[in-house]
């Protein structure tokens, strides 16, 4: 907490109309991140106790209107009157892509400026970040890449043949883009269909090879940080993956009981695109085989009795407030079956996933800093997600997180910026293998990109394990 009598507008510049210091005559930013779970959200909203500040949501899926307790949005009782911006306010089936994103926070960065107060992006969605604070991201702003391309090279007799040849369709296949551009489908998974359909269609409205994109300057000034817009403070939230484990665990058994499946049920479509807008978030496919199963009518009539021995049945003519009203029978049913089985399958994938994405989200962010040098501020929120503490809360995270930002708007603060011979250096890296594919046997032939990421799997948990495994089962059966 500010101590007595201090304001905390002593961190703004009071000339320039008041407006946050600037560091090159660039406005200063600050960047929450961090895995699901960690306590993001919680934190920006903490630091408005110290900071004038308002929120600005990097959540890919937080962005979308409905689907508030799956997606996990702060209710507003919880925001404490600080302001937040690009919260549940994109129609859940428009495609709110990184490009968007940066579309739209850059001008609510530029009206909380002007209200001399300090812009906060908070959220786990990095590319979102990264699109934002870097005039250049690959693959997620193709659309900038190819006019840089472009003004490189004038005029591209292919574009108007290769319209007619892939047509409108947004279905693109893998087989398709390795027939068209074999280096850039050597990148990407063959599974990562909104990556292919952006390269396909790029490729379709240009005529340009999405290869050919990722050369030249677009490769010479991606992700480097003296090409920020911003003068940015990173801070990531992290903590140890067996509390965050827990934490997601639990957090999925609260939105159970908030009503996860009644908001999964009101937007269940067997018919929608699961690769585009809010039917993405981790928490909605994951219950396609149970509702395709209900509404099938292939489930037993009987479902076995509830928890107060009242038999239950489920019907395909069942309206959606007597579903309601029974899903929680059917979680509380004794016996096996289907429905219960198949509901708490579906509750495991959507944990198992959520805990996967926890994984990714930390490496994205440990790319970050090794691969493009941001210099990122971290706080170990993993004795307060354990304890469940406040007062640990208070000390641990919101306390360091505070003085970081304080040296940061007085300017007492190192931006991360890196020399020119150390960004070639990650330029070269990121030139010279970015189109390497790995592809790990022992993993069950799981793909990883870039020397970078394969370097990060050989040493992680899982492949070690799997490692030493088939060598005892080799050394077995030699005896």
């Amino acid at each position: 907490m500010e101590k007595s009598g201090e304001s905390p507008a002593r961190t703004l510049n009071p000339i320039n109309g008041g407006q946050p210091m600037k560091e090159g005559g660039k406005p200063k930013v600050v960047v929450v991140m961090g895995p699901t779970g960690s306590g993001k959200s919680r934190l920006a909203i903490d630091l408005a106790t110290h900071f004038p500040l308002e929120i600005i949501n990097a959540d890919s899926m937080q962005v979308y209107q409905g689907l508030d307790v799956l997606t996990n949005k702060v209710p507003l009782h919880d925001q404490k009157g600080v302001p937040h911006h690009l919260l549940g306010t994109v129609s859940s089936d428009v495609e709110f892509t990184a490009k968007k994103f940066r579309d739209s926070a850059i001008p609510i960065i530029n009206d909380i400026l002007s209200r001399n107060h300090l812009p906060v992006i908070v959220g786990g969605t990095n590319y979102y970040i990264q699109a934002l604070v870097s005039s250049f991201l690959l693959d997620e702003s193709a659309e900038d890449m190819s006019q840089i391309y472009s003004s490189d090279h004038p005029g591209n007799e292919q574009t108007d043949h290769m319209h007619d040849v892939l047509g409108d369709s947004c279905n693109y296949s893998y087989d398709l883009l390795k027939e068209l551009d074999p280096v850039a489908a050597n990148r990407i998974h063959p599974n990562n269909h909104r990556k292919i359909n952006r390269y396909l269609s790029l490729y379709a409205r240009s005529g340009v090879l999405p290869s050919k994109l990722f050369q030249g300057k677009a490769a010479e000034n991606w992700g480097r940080f003296d090409n920020s817009r911003y003068s940015c403070c990173f801070i990531c939230v992290d903590a140890a993956l067996p509390a965050l484990d827990q934490y997601v665990e639990h957090r999925v058994d609260c939105m159970l009981d908030a009503g996860l499946l009644d908001e999964v049920y009101d937007i269940y479509n067997p018919n929608a695109n699961y690769t585009l807008g809010l039917r993405q978030a981790i928490g909605v496919r994951e219950f396609e085989n149970f509702f395709r199963a209900y509404f099938s009518g292939n489930m037993d009539d009987e479902m076995g009795d509830s928890s107060d021995g009242t038999p239950l049945k489920l019907s395909t003519t069942m309206n959606d407030k007597l579903f309601k009203e029974n899903i929680r029978g059917i979680l509380n049913s004794t016996g096996d079956n289907p429905q219960k089985i198949l509901l708490e399958e579906a509750i495991g994938k959507v944990k198992l996933n959520t805990q996967r994405l926890v994984r990714r989200q930390k490496r994205r962010v440990n790319q970050l800093q090794t691969l493009f040098g941001w210099n990122i501020s971290y706080v170990d929120a993993t004795e307060p997600i354990s304890e469940k503490s406040d007062e640990c809360w208070a000390g641990q995270v919101v306390g360091p997180a505070v003085e970081v930002i304080r040296s940061f708007l007085n300017e007492d603060y190192s931006t991360g910026r890196v020399s020119d011979e150390e960004s070639k250096t990650v330029t070269d890296i990121v030139q010279r293998d970015l189109w390497t594919q790995y592809v790990c046997k022992s993993c069950g032939d799981r793909i990883l990109r870039g020397a970078h990421e394969w370097e990060q799997h050989k040493q992680g948990r899982g492949h070690r394990k799997r490692m030493s495994s088939l060598r005892k089962s080799r050394s077995f059966s030699q005896q």
